[in-house]
């Protein structure tokens, strides 16, 4: 059987190739910093109001409305960042779609500019900049001069629903655990659940960025214990002071 050879090079493995990487990294970007914050301001809240009292109400109430609030703002403030970047991206856009049409020998200079200073002969700098001009003007000068891929602007809708429930299901665990567990184990197990719940965000957020996985998962854990030591510290204090 003869077999068919492919001219074109396969992608490496483990490489994106395809279009929509920026949405795909937002959108995983805003669950992961969704469910970090959701694990750690809730599960604080409601072992600090554990420190004080007992009643499985008051931290049905706390718990809730940190639940609910958290994930709210979280999704206000990621839909607020990305529609400014993504109206930041549409007037460069705009911009260079202007200049091209009003001074297209100057944008072609600019751009063979930008290829020679990447390291290309001036000769080969102009030759790519003449060839993608004729390909595509537009989409070669956002990509080298402003690193911008105009059919892959991020959505703030997208960050904005992925972090409001990436915040509430991170926060489930903490709530749920203090709620369901004998008084007795209400805050110890809570801490055990929230530390192993950090480790392993910790390590999907490594994962993603490319980065040490040990060092982001310890600065996670770490972090989100002393959140919760202090809390706690605070509702005990004010709980044995009779100010709650």
């Amino acid at each position: 059987m003869t077999e068919v050879m492919s001219s074109e090079p396969a992608p490496h493995v483990g490489e994106a190739h395809s279009g929509g990487i920026g949405q795909r990294l937002n959108w995983l970007r805003a669950g992961v910093l969704g469910a970090n914050d959701g694990i750690v301001s809730v599960a604080s809240l409601v072992v600090g109001v554990a420190g004080a009292t007992t009643d499985t109400p008051a931290l049905l109430i706390a718990g809730i409305a940190g639940l609910v609030g958290g994930a709210i703002s979280m999704a206000l403030g990621e839909y607020v960042s990305v529609s400014s970047q993504r109206d930041s991206e549409r007037a460069l856009i705009a911009k260079e779609t202007r200049e091209l049409r009003e001074m297209p020998d100057e944008e072609l200079a600019e751009l063979a500019e930008l290829y020679r200073a990447r390291g290309l002969s001036e000769a080969t700098a102009h030759q790519v900049a003449v060839e993608l001009t004729a390909h595509d003007a537009l989409a070669a000068h956002l990509e080298v001069e402003l690193h911008i891929d105009q059919d892959d602007l991020v959505s703030p809708w997208q960050a904005a629903l992925s972090s409001a429930v990436a915040f509430t299901l991170g926060a489930l665990l903490p709530l749920l655990t203090i709620l369901l567990l004998p008084p007795a184990l209400k805050i110890p197990l809570t801490f055990i659940a929230v530390l192993v719940a950090l480790a392993i965000t910790g390590t999907v957020s490594a994962q993603l960025g490319g980065s040490g996985k040990a060092r982001a998962t310890l600065r996670l854990v770490v972090g989100g214990g002393l959140a919760l030591a202090v809390t706690w510290l605070i509702g005990s204090l004010l709980g044995t002071t009779g100010m709650v």
